[in-house]
């Protein structure tokens, strides 16, 4: 019995670069490989009966003839020279490759050191190496003693396509104990890692187990090499001739598989060499046929198939379809419904994708693809259930339509009325445009596949969840960080975790404002306390303004009684002139005090605005008093030298007439003092 692996033969890297070659030389294109285009020497030797021969550098390929980068790839200063080939260049190296060359080449410009967990002489890590100035550390085993190199070091992994996952998984775990940051890419390509786990399941399965491929081929060497620790009786042929006689001996369960670089054609004459000489009956054809199994050769609309993304677009995605002649075609629109998203935030080279088949033509080469048709068909059966069990979805809005919004959830669009779009109404729906919002399904049409959903329930929800909560912890002078909601003329309102509270005007700043927004806006964090609450009408009081902040509390450390200072007069009465002394702190200047000579009225000598010097004469800082006194700043005027009188005898008694020199002092009489 024999058993042929799925996966066997090119992979895609390979055969886009061989089919190429052959394509432009049956052209009549001359042209020359960078190395031999893959490692299969009947390949190589084929390409060279056609005149097409392999170069060890770009130096040595002849001007005349175009220069072919093979699947493996070159570093970025071959690439630099072949730029300059006078017959230019064909870039072939393997999509999956080029991936690695990029994320080399940014993570290097980074400061990152690279290492590559590969064989330093495989010409592909040789050219990943190429894109980071050839300073990558490569290492091929989990040798912690060589790892300990890197110690301290900001680091990037990434791995030879064909390499083994266990050695990655065991050198990455090593190298994240030392390194301080390590950012790690899977780049096994994913048609290796398939190929792989197949052999070792056909090689458990097996007897025997042949692996087809050249000996240069290091993805065909790890494939005998994980054959045979499943299965000991394992054998590495390059062609049909290889056979060894002693395989017909016995009828043994014999399994099958070939490297990336092993053509089909090898592959079936492997197959029909062992047919002539097998005893158990089976034909050349049904083990062809077992070969090509789970590769469609024909596709027909509605057909649901399993594919491989090898190159997006701008404005479309070309997928493998698994070994269909022709590639299928998936436009940016039947990606997906989002029209905001590119086909390269999706998908990118390598990733498995299913699609559904919309159309076939094999006269013009072309399949059409559609992969939102299938994840709507998909998405519905998860939509119902969510229906049923009232289950909160997510999705993203894409676009606002008359009366409400559309919600893209996996493929599928909900629509989404205005009342329902917000607990709040709504102007202008188009700013809801890219959000992402969890809602729940509130109505389903199976007939017409109409769904519509509602965002208030679960806000809703939400608001009550948060309002039981913050009024079981709620008290009176506890503070919040809140969020500005809304402002009106009387005040601000401050949502302080799913509840509403409002600062009045008269709590936003110590000075005299007209309106909320000379001191916030909405959107503005701040730090709130409660001074009141009334859990039966559902209303909070906030207060906003700190007792640091009160411009008295600030003069009061500020200012001294006897201090001098700078003040501007800013309105007045009939008994005095009030004067700023800081913002928010006034002081009295009483008409008396304001000149050195009787005044009519503060007028008389001060000016609303006008800026003069004054002495702080008393304070009192509860009841928020300040006297001022510009008086005494003044020099007093120089007095007549009174005339001298003979002295009045002893014992006796001369009344002296004293007035006050107070100019708010009525005095009507003379004021008797004894000497």
């Amino acid at each position: 019995m024999i058993k042929v692996a799925k996966t066997a033969g090119f992979c895609y890297g390979v055969k886009r670069a061989v089919d190429e070659v052959y394509k432009r030389v049956e052209a009549g294109e001359k042209l020359a490989t960078l190395g031999p285009i893959i490692h299969n020497p009947q390949v190589v030797g084929d390409l060279e009966s056609k005149g097409v021969y392999a170069y060890g550098s770009p130096e040595e390929i002849p001007p005349e003839i175009t220069a072919v980068i093979r699947t493996h790839g070159v570093g970025r200063s071959i690439t630099d020279k072949l730029k300059e080939h006078p017959g230019g260049y064909i870039d072939l190296t393997c999509p999956f490759v080029e991936k690695i060359h990029k994320i080399v080449d940014e993570y290097y410009h980074k400061g990152y050191s690279i290492v590559i967990v590969g064989d330093e002489n495989h010409p592909e890590v040789k050219g990943i190496n190429g894109w980071c100035g050839d300073s990558a550390f490569i290492i091929y085993e989990a040798d912690e003693e060589k790892l300990r190199s890197l110690a301290g070091k900001e680091v990037c992994i990434v791995a030879q396509t064909t390499i083994k996952k266990e050695i990655f998984v065991q050198i990455v775990k090593i190298i994240k104990k030392t390194c301080k940051n390590t950012i790690v890419f899977d780049t096994i390509c994913s048609a290796t890692r398939n190929r792989q786990t197949e052999a070792d399941k056909l090689a458990k399965e097996s007897d025997m187990m042949i692996v087809i491929g050249g000996r240069e081929s290091s993805n065909t060497a790890k494939l005998y090499e994980i054959s045979k620790n499943s299965c000991p009786d394992t054998i590495h042929i390059e062609t049909f001739e290889d056979i060894p006689q002693r395989i017909y001996k016995n009828n043994k369960k014999i399994g099958i598989t070939a490297g990336a670089s092993t053509p089909s054609r090898i592959i079936e004459e492997v197959i029909e060499a062992m047919d002539e000489n097998l005893k158990n009956g089976e034909s050349f054809a049904e083990l062809l046929a077992q070969y090509e199994e789970g590769k469609p050769l024909t596709l027909n609309n509605g057909d649901i198939v399993d594919g491989t993304v090898v190159d997006v677009r701008n404005n479309e995605v070309i997928v493998d379809l698994g070994g269909y002649k022709y590639n299928g075609q998936l436009s940016a629109d039947q990606l997906t419904d989002d029209p905001t998203v590119r086909p390269q935030d999706v998908v990118k080279p390598g990733d498995p994708i299913r699609v559904y088949v919309v159309g076939v033509n094999d006269g013009e080469g072309k399949v059409v693809l559609s992969r939102k048709k299938l994840v709507a068909m998909e998405s519905w059966n998860k939509i119902k259930a969510a229906y049923e069990n009232g289950e909160t979805m997510t999705g993203k809005v894409i676009k606002a339509v008359k009366g409400g919004v559309i919600v893209l959830t996996e493929g599928s669009q909900v629509f989404i009325p205005a009342r329902q779009a917000s607990e709040r109404f709504i102007q202008d729906l188009s700013t809801l445009v890219g959000q992402e919002v969890a809602y729940k399904i509130i109505e389903i049409d199976e007939r017409r596949k109409r769904v519509v959903g509602s965002v208030r329930v679960i806000l809703e929800a939400q608001r009550k969840e948060r309002e039981e909560k913050f009024w079981a912890e709620a008290e009176i002078g506890k503070h919040y960080q809140g969020v500005v909601k809304s402002l009106t003329s009387f005040g601000a309102f401050v949502d302080i975790g799913g509840v509403d509270g409002l600062v009045h005007i008269s709590e936003l700043s110590w000075n005299k404002i007209k309106h909320p927004s000379e001191v916030v806006k909405e959107g503005d964090l701040l730090d709130v306390y409660i001074k009141d609450m009334n859990r039966e009408a559902n209303k909070i009081s906030l207060g906003f303004k700190k007792a640091e902040d009160n411009p008295w509390v600030i003069a009061q450390k500020k200012y001294n009684i006897g201090d001098v200072v700078k003040v501007k007069i800013v309105r007045m009465l009939p008994f005095g002139a009030f004067a700023e002394i800081m913002p928010s702190v006034d002081g009295l200047i009483h008409i008396s005090q304001i000149a050195d000579r009787r005044i009519g009225k503060p007028e008389d000598v001060l000016e609303i605005g006008q800026e003069v010097d004054a002495k702080i004469t008393d304070v009192n800082w509860d009841e928020k008093k300040i006297s001022l006194s510009i008086r005494a700043l003044l020099e007093p005027k120089q007095e007549e030298k009174p005339v001298e009188k003979e002295a009045a005898p002893e014992d006796t008694a001369e009344e002296v007439l004293v007035y006050s020199t107070d100019p708010d002092v009525e005095v009507e009489a003379p004021i008797d003092v004894e000497e």
